[in-house]
């Protein structure tokens, strides 16, 4: 090849190059859908809010820039318990939230979020992908014109933050505590009186005397709340909530205009800030704890065994008669109980004896 040639050849090559790495440009630089997505958080809060913001910058990145999606906290578009509404209206094309606050359109959606004494954070992941409960999630949330998608897991959270001891069953009762979903039945029946509150009102409500105990989530984001300015005593075990999925959902239409390559891309979306929420409440939470208890001096405790008794034996009760609200209830319920019952099996002889065997002294 003569050196023109060559020259004119790399040339060309180069244009062409140009020509292509121009074009991926406009195309990152063009949305093709611009979604708007609401949360039941407060904007850009730790963990849940940033959860949110990974979600929709990722899918921007994953889509090339097809997709934009602008982040709206509680409050700032609608209200924090009325996402699922403006999603399943179009209002908004995807929310950022948790199953456990739609009980009102189904009690079956409880289960796609926690259940008191249930499923930890591995093994909901494992029902929800691998043991049949995307399956029932997705047919529930079709009929209010929703596509549900695991996008974020606290893990096991703690039991809350009181203003009283709690010695014994008795204390629980008259007890006014926030507290959501199945946990919230749970305190009822032991004699507490549950309140749902978002979690931008947890301090002053706690603070005010407007309740007496709150749960909310775990050290990482109780520390940034700074609910330990607000209540003397810290408790543990999280017995309400073991593994708490936050979900994503969207608008079906919108989600089924999508073409099949940005449909895979917002899914596998949700499965990596699935995990990486995950993997940040791990990292996080031991960090925040050893805060809360050097720097701030919280008391922690644990709750009487006698306690975590009763809230399980009426825990065991509130589940149960989840399975006889309809016939959908009791397909969730069984698929669920089947679920926990060889998975129980399973974390018994790997999961728990490792923990033993690591702690010995």
């Amino acid at each position: 090849m003569q050196r023109r040639d060559f020259i004119k050849g790399v040339g060309a090559g180069s244009l062409a190059v140009g020509a292509l790495a121009g074009g991926m440009e406009s195309a990152h630089a063009k949305a093709e859908y611009r979604w708007k997505m609401v949360t039941t958080w407060p904007k850009n809060f730790p963990g849940l809010g940033t959860g949110a913001n990974n979600l929709a910058t990722l899918i921007g990145e994953m889509s090339g820039g097809r997709i934009e999606i602008e982040v709206f906290g509680a409050g700032e578009l609608v209200p924090a318990f009325e996402i699922f509404d403006a999603v399943s209206r179009g209002t908004a094309e995807m929310g950022h939230g948790s199953a456990y606050y739609w009980k009102g359109k189904s009690e079956a959606a409880q289960f796609f979020s926690t259940v008191p004494f249930g499923l930890t954070a591995q093994e909901m992941n494992g029902w929800i992908y691998h043991g049949g409960g995307m399956e029932l999630w997705t047919e529930l949330y079709a009929r209010f014109g929703l596509v549900p998608a695991p996008a974020g897991n606290t893990g096991v959270q703690m039991g809350g933050w009181f203003n009283k001891e709690i010695n014994s069953v008795e204390d629980l009762k008259g007890l006014k505590m926030r507290i959501p979903g199945l946990g919230g039945e749970v305190l009822a029946r032991a004699g507490g009186t549950p309140v749902n509150l978002p979690g931008g009102e947890l301090f002053t409500a706690l603070q005010s005397g407007t309740i007496d105990a709150t749960e909310w989530v775990g050290p990482y984001n109780d520390l940034a709340f700074g609910l330990y300015k607000a209540a003397k005593y810290y408790y543990y075990p999280g017995w309400h909530e073991p593994g708490t999925i936050l979900e994503a959902m969207i608008n079906k239409k919108v989600y089924d205009e999508l073409p099949a390559d940005l449909q895979s891309i917002v899914t596998n979306a949700c499965k990596v800030v699935n995990q990486d929420m995950l993997a940040e409440y791990t990292a996080r939470n031991p960090v925040a704890l050893q805060t809360l208890i050097a720097k701030h001096n919280v008391e922690l405790r644990r709750f009487p065994d006698d306690v975590v008794l009763k809230l399980r034996a009426l825990s065991d009760e509130v589940v149960a008669e989840i399975a006889q609200k309809d016939e959908f209830s009791s397909r969730v319920y069984s698929s669920y109980k089947k679920f926990l019952s060889q998975s129980k099996e399973w974390s018994g002889i790997g999961e728990l004896t490792y923990l033993q065997a690591r702690d010995q002294a």
